[in-house]
């Protein structure tokens, strides 16, 4: 099987530098026309310049691809309106977002001021929202979209000093579980990727030996997979270092505990064997969890 995209349109945020231009450049030379977005601030999300955004479609259209160059801030729903309505006029469609665009502003939890756990939530959730919504009535017309959150293994599993990084990451990931059901009856997939890479985000938290095994170029083949044709949806794939893992939001198979005054104490002495994850699943959708506990309850009243 090859993944080609010719006559596809990709959206890539945060494509200036690090992963997301990798994804840029990937998507083209595939035969993908490709918006390259990126705000050109810091890593904390400070300052504006549009020169990286430029440098990467130079690069692209030097190899012979197509692509255009767009500065809009995904905090800002109006810019991304005009990002996406700026890639309809040039070439009619839209059919591929990458929802890579992130900052950084790490502390412990005691440490951090509110208002940098609120700009790192609306960078990187309502950035995505933000991108998904202005994208999602032309997938629903086309009958055909793909999209690909960036999560993150700090919001998979957590990470000392990324609680605002953290939260965000996960909620993409509850994004994802919802969009893909909604979007399923006009094939519309969405998929979740976990890198791990060295970037400018993540030079601080690696030593150089293995910032130079984690290559962004390694996490591309994932984000291929998970924007092509053929992809998966509510998928969610971890790629670094040439190595890829797929994660999975499960559920142990439990026991019933019922009612009465001494449930607490019930559930707490059982507690080993609820949380043993023999015969776990992975839940369709939210309401699994429901007919799960009912299906169980009605067996023991019965």
């Amino acid at each position: 099987m090859t993944i080609d995209f010719k006559g596809r349109v990709a959206i890539v945020t945060g494509a200036g530098g690090g992963l997301g231009r990798e994804h840029a450049l990937a998507l083209a030379k595939r035969g993908a026309k490709v918006v390259v977005n990126d705000l050109g601030g810091a890593r904390d999300g400070s300052g504006g310049s549009s020169a990286a955004a430029l440098a990467v479609v130079e690069e692209i259209t030097k190899a012979g691809g197509e692509a255009i160059a767009n500065g809009a801030s995904v905090t800002d729903f109006v810019a991304v309106q005009a990002m996406v309505k700026q890639a309809m006029d040039t070439w009619g469609r839209v059919d591929i977002l990458i929802n890579n665009a992130g900052i950084l502003r790490d502390k412990s939890f005691a440490k951090m001021e509110l208002d940098d756990f609120k700009l790192v939530m609306d960078v990187h959730l309502m950035g995505a929202v933000n991108c998904c919504k202005a994208v999602w009535p032309i997938m629903t017309e086309q009958k055909y979209g793909r999209i690909v959150m960036t999560t993150s293994s700090s919001g998979l599993y957590g990470n000392f000093g990324q609680s605002n990084y953290s939260a965000a990451k996960l909620a993409l990931v509850g994004l994802m579980q919802t969009l893909s059901l909604e979007g399923a009856k006009n094939d519309i997939r969405v998929n979740s990727l976990a890198p791990t890479a060295a970037t400018r985000m993540t030079e601080s938290l690696f030593p150089e030996a293995m910032l130079q095994a984690l290559q962004p170029s390694d996490v591309v083949p994932a984000m291929l997979v998970l924007a092509a044709e053929s992809a998966p949806t509510r998928t969610i794939l971890c790629a670094g270092a040439g190595s890829f893992e797929a994660a999975h939001i499960t559920m142990t198979q439990g026991a019933w505990i019922g009612r009465g005054d001494d449930a607490p104490e019930r559930l707490a002495a059982q507690l080993a064997d609820i949380k043993n994850r023999d015969g776990e699943i992975v839940p369709e959708s939210g309401t699994a969890q429901g007919h799960h506990e009912l299906t169980r309850a009605m067996s023991k009243m019965a």
